[in-house]
């Protein structure tokens, strides 16, 4: 009788050596080809989660100098094809992006004129635009672009995202070429959210949320040498960093500014006593007072004066009119019925829209104060049950009517009225 032959048993997945290609055989224990195959996966895998080698990053070779930055009539031409109106603060942009990068790419021979570096802020109601504007620039100059939301910033040591977030960000979306993120532009909103809580009677507390952060932004925006945590969050001293120098990244600030409106309202009042003076009020535009704001204005707000100082650029965006949002729906290349007509068309659907549909949404938009993010919600509500139908549906025409908008926007507004 032949002795049984005890055959070789892989210790991770139990299959025995005839059902495998290879066994490699240890003192104790045994591994089979294909374990080997996925240990190795998962540790390339892990390796590659792990942060940027530091060395690594700082050998990338740097970025040649743009051959032509676009003129500012150039600039706003493009920003003419996405956002509607505005055309102050696409001016202001335009002008401020071009002499940013003018003065990145300045020639080395006329290095005995040092040009500082113009960031901006924008203030406007929300969805006027803002976030669109800044995006849509990074989008032409095909630079590396971050949006930060100044909510979640608080002063170093507490709990929260330190400013040097910010970077992270910037980092990230630049691939982690370091020479490519200090040529990026970083979008920070909600600016007016850290504003110095109680400007005119200070509190006793830290303001970690506020006037803390509004410190911690200082050296990003003036630019310096910044410690940066390669995969963002909180320092640590055993930490390795990416030094990023923030002297050529465009800082472009946002807010909404809730109720800046009556500090400028007052500030116009304050004038002197006379005839010129009651001039001067009946030219004032109480419908757009934001096209009055200064430096000033943000200071009582609760910005600092060392941050304004690093914010020369002020603009404004006017609120939207409904011929304004007639047109975002209808004319930009993102424009939301285009969104539709493409989204329908793909299902081999013809979709149209009654012209009293699309008067009705806007009405509606205004009525809500919701801005341009408004006109989406409406549409994604109305919308809602005819892209359900419309991929099983045999009907190859579909045309929305004013009727049908009504009774899909009703539901929207007893919702409303409940919350």
């Amino acid at each position: 009788m032949k002795k049984n032959i005890l055959k070789k048993k892989c210790s991770f997945c139990g299959l025995n050596e005839d059902h495998v290609s290879m066994m490699i055989v240890g003192i104790d224990a045994c591994i089979c080809a294909e374990c080997i195959n996925r240990v190795h996966a998962a540790v390339s895998e892990a390796l590659n989660f792990q942060k940027p080698d530091i060395a690594q990053v700082k050998r990338r070779k740097p970025q040649t100098k743009t051959s032509a930055v676009p003129k500012p009539e150039e600039i706003k031409k493009f920003l003419d094809q996405y956002v509607i109106g505005q055309d102050d603060a696409k001016k202001y942009l335009s002008v401020a992006v071009y002499n940013h990068y003018k003065r990145i790419d300045q020639d080395v021979n006329l290095s005995d004129i040092e040009i500082e570096k113009s960031n901006i802020v924008l203030v406007g109601e929300t969805g006027t635009g803002k976030t669109l504007l800044a995006r849509t620039i990074a989008k032409m100059l095909n630079v590396p672009f971050a949006i930060v939301d100044a909510t979640v910033l608080t002063e170093a040591g507490y709990v929260g995202e330190d400013v040097e977030s910010i970077l992270s960000r910037l980092l990230q979306a630049a691939d982690y070429n370091v020479q490519a993120a200090e040529r990026g532009i970083v979008f920070i909103d909600e600016i007016d959210k850290i504003a110095r809580k109680g400007a005119d009677n200070p509190s006793i507390t830290r303001d970690v949320s506020g006037e803390g952060v509004q410190q911690g932004l200082l050296k990003l925006l003036e630019g310096s040498d910044v410690n940066v945590p390669p995969r963002g969050g909180r320092k640590h001293p055993e930490q390795q960093y990416i030094v990023v120098n923030t002297k050529n990244i465009l800082f472009i600030c946002g807010g909404a500014f809730n109720n800046i409106e009556k500090i400028i309202a007052n500030r116009l009042n304050t004038q002197s006593i006379g005839y010129k003076a009651v001039q001067e009020k009946d030219i004032i535009d109480k419908e757009n007072l934001l096209q009055y704001i200064t430096p000033g204005d943000l200071k009582t707000f609760g910005l600092i004066p060392e941050i304004i100082g690093r914010l020369p650029v002020l603009t404004y965006l006017s609120p939207l009119s409904k011929n304004t949002l007639y047109k975002i729906l209808t004319e930009p290349k993102n424009a939301i019925t285009k969104q539709y007509l493409r989204l329908f068309e793909m299902d081999g659907v013809k979709l149209e829209f009654d012209d009293e549909v699309l008067n009705y949404i806007v009405d509606k938009a205004i009525e809500f104060k919701l801005g341009a993010r408004g006109l989406r919600s409406i549409f994604e509500t109305v919308m809602v049950d005819a892209m359900y139908d419309s991929p099983s549906d045999v009907q190859k025409e579909l045309c929305i009517t004013l009727q049908y908008v009504k009774d899909r926007i009703e539901k929207l507004t007893a919702k409303l009225r409940v919350a």
